[in-house]
Order: C-alpha cells, then sequence, then structure tokens
C-alpha cells in the first residue's frame, strides 16, 4: 500500500474542504428537532433488535426527522425599505386584512401575502426586515387546515410585531395548521433582529401571514413559491427603492 505522502497541514486542509462541501448539501438542523431525531434514533435501534427490516424503517425515519427540521443558510436581500419571505413555501393569498386584534394596533387594514407550507417545505420562520420586536402575542385556537381562509381569524397562532429600521410597522403571524400542533418562537418584545434570521419553527405543515403597510408594492403572486429569507415580497410603502434595472 502506498503511503500519504501529503503533509499534515494539507492533509488537514482537504478534511476541512471536505467537511464544507458536506455542509453545503447537508444543511444545518433546527434545535427543536433534536428531541425528534433523538427519540426516532433510540426507537430505531431497539427496532433493529427484532428485525433488519424494521431498523432499516426506523432509520428512515430518522432521517426524515432531521431533513424535517433542516435550517439552510440563506443570502438576504440587503436592500432598505423590503420585506423578504418569512417562509418557504407558496403564496396561497395576497389581500387586505386586518392585522391580529390581540396586538392591540389601531384600526385599519394592512395588505396580508399568505404563504403555506407544506410537510415537504423548510419549517422555519425568519424575520422578514432587520428592526425591533415590539409586540409577540400567541393565542390559542382551532386547527384548520392551513390552506384554508378562514385559517388566519380561527387557527392557532403567534403574532409578532415588528418595527423595521426604517420605520415601518410589519406583522408576521404563525399559524397552526392540521397536522402542525406546535409553534416555535424564540424572539420576546424588545429583541433586536437582522432581516432573515431565523426566530421560529411551526411543526408538520402550517402557514405564514405576512402583514405590510398598504400602498406596498407585492412583488409576487398567489401560486408562485418563496425561499424564506431571500424572496422580496414586497417593496414597503413610501420606498424609493426601484427593481427596474
Amino acid at each position: 500500500m502506498s503511503a500519504d505522502l501529503r503533509q499534515p497541514g494539507q492533509r488537514d486542509g482537504a478534511l476541512a474542504h471536505f467537511v464544507d462541501l458536506v455542509k453545503g448539501v447537508v444543511p444545518p438542523m433546527h434545535p427543536a428537532g433534536r428531541p425528534f431525531v433523538l427519540g426516532a434514533a433510540v426507537g430505531t435501534l431497539l427496532l433493529r433488535r427484532l428485525s433488519r427490516r424494521a431498523g432499516l424503517l426506523g432509520a428512515l425515519l430518522t432521517a426524515w426527522c432531521a431533513w424535517f427540521f433542516r435550517e439552510p443558510k440563506r443570502v438576504t436581500p440587503e436592500r432598505a425599505d423590503i420585506a423578504v419571505a418569512p417562509a418557504d413555501g407558496t403564496v396561497s393569498q395576497v389581500v387586505e386584512a386586518e392585522p391580529p386584534a390581540e396586538l392591540g394596533l389601531p384600526a385599519g387594514r394592512m395588505l396580508r401575502i399568505s404563504v403555506f407550507l407544506s410537510i415537504f417545505d423548510v419549517h422555519v420562520q425568519r424575520t422578514p426586515a432587520a428592526g425591533q420586536v415590539e409586540r409577540v402575542r400567541y393565542r390559542p385556537g382551532k386547527f384548520l387546515s392551513a390552506d384554508l381562509d378562514k385559517a388566519s381569524e380561527d387557527n392557532e397562532r403567534n403574532a409578532l410585531l415588528l418595527r423595521t429600521t426604517e420605520g415601518h410597522e410589519l406583522v408576521v403571524v404563525q399559524i397552526a395548521g392540521l397536522i402542525a400542533r406546535r409553534i416555535v418562537c424564540e424572539v420576546a418584545e424588545g429583541d433586536t433582529v437582522s432581516a432573515g434570521q431565523t426566530y421560529g419553527l411551526i411543526r408538520f405543515g402550517s402557514r405564514v401571514d405576512l402583514y405590510v403597510p398598504l400602498g406596498s408594492r407585492v412583488l409576487v403572486e398567489p401560486g408562485q413559491r418563496t425561499i424564506g429569507g431571500e424572496t422580496v415580497l414586497a417593496e414597503l410603502a413610501g420606498s424609493t427603492v426601484s427593481t427596474e434595472d
């Protein structure tokens, strides 16, 4: 057998490069998924004692859990007066609507952009702009299918009021769905956040509503796919930014 004639530094560099390649292909996992993956892994070991086939099914379930709770890195546009998608998914609706009453905002309608997440989408939520979290309100509710219009009003939800660094008020609402029964929110009132920052997660199919000021220019349409933290959903009212080249 031939010896590896590379210097230690060269071998370490090659290993680091390989690790970087793996990280680029296999996204990291959100911490909320660790108990599920650990439980599935333990179950796999127990099933493996019964039969190889059962162990294989357990291994596949473990891999699926790790994949479901993935948190891929995203490159967020560095532009002022924009709102990026708070989640991966499909735009299901763009309408005028009142923001959640529990936030205690003055009466008035905003533009609501709804993004539906299937069980195959990335399920972490990201802040649509840089700014400060002014209010966080959780409200229990029903567990209707998240793609229904009335899910925004009737389902369990967690609403967040964000004042951007440019002074715009945005509202982001995590909505539980038919299967999703657990909303995780990792920010609190007074927190400063950056655009595209992961701030929460909804387990197993859900919906996220983004409310932007009336007069904002919405750049997406129903049926369009979004990438959380990257897709620009709207140019906010009063923006001087132009999308023309």
